[in-house]
C-alpha cells in the first residue's frame, strides 16, 4: 500500500514546505545547523522524523500482512491476526503523529493565540476578572444596625 503512504507523507511534506517556504530537505539542514534559531521549525522537523519512522514501520507491517494473507488462504490463524493487529497499531501511531504535525503547523490551533484562546476568547476579552469583585463590606458599613445598639 505504498501509494497511500506516499499520499499521506506527501500531503504532510507539502504543508511543511508551504508553512516554512522552503523544501523539507533544506529545512532539515537548517534545523540541524541551528536548532535554537526557530523552535517551531525544530519541533516540526522532529515530529516529521518520528512520523517518517512510523510510516516505514507501517509499510513493513502491511507488506508482511499481505504476504501472509497470500500464503494462508481461507481461515486466518493467530499469526496472521497478530500481523493484522500490528498493522492496526501502526496506523494508529502514524495517524497520531500526523495529528501532532498538523497541530504544530496550524497557527490558529487552540492554545496558540494567547490566554483564553481555547475558549474562543481573544486576549483582550480575558483582562477583567470573570465576576465583578469588590472588598467585602463590614457589618457597620452596610447601614444595618448591629444588635443591641439603638439609634
Amino acid at each position: 500500500m505504498p501509494e497511500f503512504s506516499e499520499d499521506v507523507m506527501g500531503v504532510v511534506t507539502e504543508r511543511i514546505e508551504d508553512r516554512f517556504q522552503m523544501p523539507l530537505a533544506d529545512l532539515r539542514r537548517a534545523v540541524q545547523a541551528a536548532p535554537q534559531a526557530n523552535p517551531e521549525a525544530t519541533s516540526v522537523v522532529h515530529w516529521y522524523g518520528l512520523l517518517a519512522e512510523t510510516q516505514d514501520a507501517l509499510d513493513t507491517a502491511e507488506d508482511a500482512l499481505v504476504e501472509a494473507l497470500g500464503t494462508h488462504p481461507g481461515e486466518l490463524d493467530d499469526a496472521v491476526m497478530e500481523l493484522a493487529h500490528r498493522v492496526n497499531a501502526a496506523v494508529t501511531a502514524r495517524d497520531g503523529r500526523v495529528m501532532v504535525v498538523n497541530y504544530l503547523l496550524d497557527p490558529l490551533a487552540p492554545g496558540k493565540r494567547g490566554p483564553g484562546a481555547w475558549r474562543g476568547a481573544g486576549p483582550a476579552a480575558r483582562r477583567a476578572p470573570a465576576l465583578p469583585t469588590a472588598a467585602p463590606a463590614l457589618p457597620g458599613e452596610r447601614g444595618i444596625p448591629t444588635r443591641g445598639v439603638t439609634r
